[in-house]
């Protein structure tokens, strides 16, 4: 399925985004629409992998899930915890390397917006406002970290979904969730405009191949991966 996306979200409304946290955008609004395609019941264990801001765990806990939240960064997870005090909706917020602080613990549904813009730079930030985004060279490295954590994390009948960029070539992503035993497909597309990121470092991207010559855009895709 493919969307046309050319504003910024609007959900939730009035959201605080402290400096260096990732503020909610494109991919963002699209993860809520692959959510809100699924029938996520009332009660339901749902955790937000890098929850940033915690725009999608607050999207998840409005239509009745049990949520928690993790991020590495300090400042998300104090970010997140204020808009869902903010905005009145319970939700577990805890800091955490993906799955290092939750040994042992499963879910109905697992959503995730990790990092997953390719950087010229070819380690992870290890901190500031590029660790939201920035993903070494070819965008995937925190995205095959949850291609292998994530299975783990899924009740039988539990599902996954996550967004990343063309970029990063899904179907990689779609043979790793595969590999892991999960059945994956790319539920949602949409073309968007390159954002100031992209734009910035657009002479190495070209340089290396990921964007062509005349592309102002990119693609989105929702990855959606059911355990059986």
């Amino acid at each position: 399925m493919s969307t046309e996306l050319t504003e910024e979200p609007t959900r939730p409304d009035r959201l605080l985004t402290l400096p260096g946290v990732y503020a909610p955008q494109h991919d963002t609004r699209l993860l809520m629409t692959a959510l809100d395609r699924e029938d996520v019941r009332p009660g339901a264990d749902v955790l937000d992998l890098g929850t940033g801001s915690g725009a999608l765990a607050l999207h998840a806990a409005r239509l009745g899930a049990r949520v928690t939240a993790v991020d590495i960064a300090r400042r998300a997870v104090l970010t997140a915890r204020l808009n869902a005090l903010l905005h009145r909706r319970r939700v577990t917020v805890q800091r955490s390397d993906l799955l290092s602080a939750l040994p042992g613990r499963s879910y109905d549904l697992v959503i995730c917006n990790p990092p997953y813009v390719p950087s010229p730079i070819g380690r992870l930030p290890g901190h500031g406002s590029a660790r939201a985004w920035d993903a070494g060279y070819d965008g995937r490295a925190v995205l095959d970290r949850v291609c292998v954590a994530a299975p783990a994390a899924l009740r039988p009948g539990g599902l996954l979904l996550m967004v990343h960029s063309g970029l990063c070539d899904s179907d990689t992503t779609l043979r790793r969730l595969s590999d892991a035993g999960l059945d994956a497909r790319v539920s949602e597309r949409a073309r968007v405009p390159l954002g100031p990121v992209l734009r910035s470092r657009l002479r190495w991207l070209r340089e290396s191949g990921l964007v062509g010559r005349n592309e102002a855009s990119e693609e989105l895709v929702v990855i959606r991966a059911e355990h059986p």
